[in-house]
């Protein structure tokens, strides 16, 4: 009968020690997002067109700090010169090492080919999907990627990203102008991660933009142009509408 005891006794302290070491892990996990929601980050941006330029000249200015690429150097080292605020120039490898979180703004057709040269450096990090697939200028892996959904399209082709899409549905010239109004615009935003989610819902309030989720990746298909969610609406309008959305 006492080693039976003794047998209980010891499976329920282990229960416990195993209850307390996952409450740990998780507190651990939502620690880390919070913390990175509100400290300044290192941002490699791959893309440094209209939006990747416009993004991280902003978020260097909200005091991040930020690597811009694309396949002109010259181009985004004079970028980088006008962004000031320690702004760097680098390579598309270099921004995927360098950013803690990495911002893809590229035309949809360059991401095959980004996923496979950036996978290691891309594993495990928040990247944040502002690409939108259009057949017209990406060709078929627009059409497959509208097919299956840009949310899990982007995902298939940045495999072990902990992917956020969000930045689709507003024009970039228009971005600058949403500091001023702080908090009047909202900014849809997908993802399956909620830690990563929370990182680039800290990003996009230094934006001057409130933050909608609207669901998972699989939602994602509806942040582009041309969807019901495209264009400058409240957060409110942003949540009534995606609730309408299968």
């Amino acid at each position: 009968m006492r080693q039976k005891d003794s047998v209980e006794r010891n499976r329920r302290h282990f229960l416990r020690v195993a209850g307390a070491a996952a409450t740990l892990a998780a507190l651990g996990s939502l620690s880390f997002a919070a913390n990175a929601a509100q400290r300044k980050l290192k941002i490699g941006i791959i893309g440094s067109g209209r939006v990747g330029g416009t993004l991280g000249g902003i978020w260097a200015k909200a005091g991040h700090e930020v690597m811009f690429s694309s396949l002109d150097l010259e181009h985004d080292k004079a970028l980088a010169a006008s962004t000031g605020h320690g702004a760097k120039a680098g390579s598309a490898r270099d921004a995927a090492a360098y950013g803690e979180v990495l911002l893809m703004a590229v035309p949809y057709r360059a991401l095959p080919q980004l996923g496979k040269e950036l996978a290691e450096r891309i594993k495990g990090k928040v990247v944040i999907d502002a690409c939108n697939p259009f057949p017209n200028r990406d060709g078929e892996i627009a059409n497959w990627a509208r097919e299956k959904g840009a949310g899990l399209a982007s995902a298939e082709l940045l495999p072990g990203a902990r992917l956020v899409r969000a930045f689709n549905a507003i024009g970039a010239g228009r971005l600058p102008e949403f500091a001023s109004r702080r908090g009047e615009t909202g900014m849809p935003l997908a993802g399956d991660d909620k830690d990563a989610v929370a990182i680039a819902s800290g990003l996009i309030r230094d934006i001057g933009l409130e933050p909608v989720l609207i669901g998972t990746l699989a939602k994602g298909k509806y942040l582009m142009p041309g969807t019901p969610l495209a264009g400058e609406r409240s957060a409110e309008e942003i949540r009534k509408i995606a609730a309408t959305l299968n």
